[in-house]
C-alpha cells in the first residue's frame, strides 16, 4: 500500500509509475473517491465536536437533547457513508504497486534486467555435460516419477546422500545467517488471506497460491508471508530495529503458466525449499540493509564455490510490492547459461502499511521499511551438482559442507 499522501501531493509522478509499471488502476478516479472521503471526514468530525459541545448542555436546556438526539441520527449515517467510502478507497489503492527506485531499468520482462558484475569463473568440462536430470537419475538423488505419482507432476524427492546434501545446505546456511545477527524462525506453513494480502501476494500472484478449501488458509509462498505478518498490528520501539528474521520452509507455488526447457526436471515445481532473510528497519536504512542481504547471498554462493552474476531487475520483471529488486543468477552447466537463484526486494513501506506495523517516533509513528531475501533454495543445490560433476558423473561436495554430511562426493549408484 502506497502513501495517499503521493496520490495527494505528486500525483503526475505516480501516474507516471503506474504508466511504467502498467498499472491499469483509474488514478483520476481514485482521488476522487479520496477528496470524498476527506470532505465527508471533515463533515464527521464538525457534527462529532457539535454533538460533544451540546451534551454538555442536556441537563439545563432540554432543546439542546432533542438537538443532540438529531446529531447523532445524522452522524450515524454520515459514519456509515464515510466507512463505506474508506472501504472503496482501500481496495482501491491496494491495487497500486509501489513506487520504483529511480535506478530501477526498463524493461518488458527479465531481458531487460542489468547486469552489476559477475563473480567466479564458470567451469569447463573436457566430457559431455551431464544436467541435473541426469545426474539425479545416475546417482539415485532425485526422484521426479515418484513425486508425481504420490502428488502430481511438479513434486519430487530428494532421497540419500541428495537429501542428506540438502539438509545439510539449508542448516549451514540458516547457521551463518545467526552468526549475522538473524534470529532463527520455524514458522507456519499455511497463512491467512489478510496476511497474504498485507504482503502483497494478493491481490497480484492469487494464481500461484494453493487456497486450502473451506478455510482461509492457503499454503505459503514463501516465509516472508509468515516472517513479515509475525509483526501485523505491531507498534515497534525505534531502539529495538533492525529486526532479522530467518526461516526454513517447504514454499507451494502453483507456477501457472511454466513450461518449455527453463522449467524442466526440478528447477521450477510446485514445492521447493527456502532459507529467508527478512529485515525490518527504519525508512531511512532500508537501502543500508537492502544491501546488506545481497552481500549476504554472494557471501553463500561463493563459500559454495559457484559462480554468478547480480542484476538489477527491470520494471517489467520487478513484482507490484517492490521499490528495487537485485537477483543473483547462478551459472548452471547442465543448462550452459545463468539462471536466478535468489531474489532480493526492498519493499519500503508497502508491506507495513497493509499490515499496520508502525515504530515509535518522538513525534508519534511511522511505518517501518521491510526487506525480503532469498539466502537460498534447491536451486543452489542444483547448481553445485551441475557445476561439480566429474566425466564419470560423481560430484563433488563443496568443502563447507562437507563436514556436516560427512563425504567429500556422491558416486553413482551401482546396479
Amino acid at each position: 500500500m502506497i502513501d495517499l499522501k503521493i496520490l495527494r501531493d505528486h500525483f503526475d509522478l505516480l501516474k507516471e509509475n503506474c504508466r511504467r509499471r502498467n498499472c491499469p488502476v483509474n488514478l483520476d478516479a481514485l482521488k476522487a473517491v479520496d477528496n470524498d472521503c476527506r470532505t465527508l471526514q471533515r463533515e464527521v468530525e464538525t457534527l462529532r465536536a457539535e454533538r460533544n459541545r451540546l451534551s454538555k448542555e442536556c441537563r439545563d436546556n432540554p432543546a439542546a437533547r432533542d438537538q443532540v438526539k438529531q446529531l447523532k441520527t445524522d452522524l450515524a449515517a454520515k459514519e456509515e457513508k464515510l466507512s463505506q467510502l474508506q472501504n472503496k478507497l482501500f481496495q482501491m489503492a491496494s491495487f497500486i504497486p509501489n513506487i520504483l527506485a529511480p535506478d530501477v531499468p526498463d524493461g518488458l520482462d527479465d531481458s531487460g534486467n542489468v547486469e552489476l558484475r559477475k563473480v567466479g569463473t564458470v567451469p569447463t568440462f573436457d566430457f559431455k555435460i551431464r544436467d541435473h536430470q541426469e545426474l539425479g537419475e545416475l546417482l539415485d538423488i532425485i526422484d521426479t516419477q515418484r513425486g508425481a505419482k504420490v502428488a502430481q507432476a511438479g513434486f519430487y524427492y530428494w532421497k540419500g546422500k541428495g537429501a542428506e546434501l540438502a539438509q545439510a545446505l539449508f542448516f549451514w546456511a540458516q547457521r551463518e545467517l545467526v552468526k549475522r545477527g538473524f534470529t532463527l524462525f520455524m514458522t507456519p506453513c499455511a497463512a491467512k488471506e489478510r496476511t497474504l494480502f498485507g504482503t502483497g501476494y494478493l491481490p497480484f500472484f492469487a494464481d500461484q497460491t494453493y487456497q486450502l478449501k473451506n478455510e482461509d488458509l492457503a499454503l505459503i509462498g514463501t516465509s516472508e508471508q509468515t516472517l513479515v505478518g509475525y509483526h501485523a498490528d505491531d507498534l515497534l520501539d525505534a531502539e529495538s530495529l533492525p529486526l532479522k528474521y530467518t526461516a526454513f520452509t517447504p514454499c507451494f507455488r502453483t507456477e501457472a503458466g511454466s513450461y518449455g526447457r527453463a522449467a524442466k526436471g526440478i528447477f521450477r515445481v510446485h514445492q521447493f525449499h527456502k532459507v529467508e532473510q527478512i529485515i525490518f528497519c527504519r525508512p531511512e536504512d532500508s537501502v543500508k540493509y537492502h544491501e546488506e542481504c545481497l552481500a549476504n547471498e554472494e557471501y553463500l554462493l561463493q563459500q559454495l564455490g559457484l559462480p554468478y552474476r547480480v542484476v538489477n531487475v527491470c520494471v517489467g520483471d520487478l513484482g507490484a510490492p517492490g521499490y528495487k529488486k537485485y537477483d543473483i543468477e547462478a551459472w548452471f552447466a547442465g543448462f550452459g547459461g545463468y539462471r536466478e537463484v535468489t531474489s532480493n526486494t526492498n519493499l519500503t513501506g508497502f508491506q507495513s502499511r497493509r499490515l499496520n506495523i508502525r515504530y515509535r517516533l518522538p513525534e508519534g509513528t511511522g511505518f517501518v521499511h521491510t526487506i525480503s531475501a532469498t539466502a537460498v533454495t534447491d536451486r543452489v543445490l542444483v547448481a553445485i551438482l551441475e557445476n561439480n560433476q566429474n566425466a564419470d558423473g560423481s560430484v563433488k561436495v563443496p568443502a563447507v559442507l562437507q563436514p556436516l554430511v560427512g563425504f567429500d562426493r556422491i558416486e553413482p549408484r551401482t546396479r
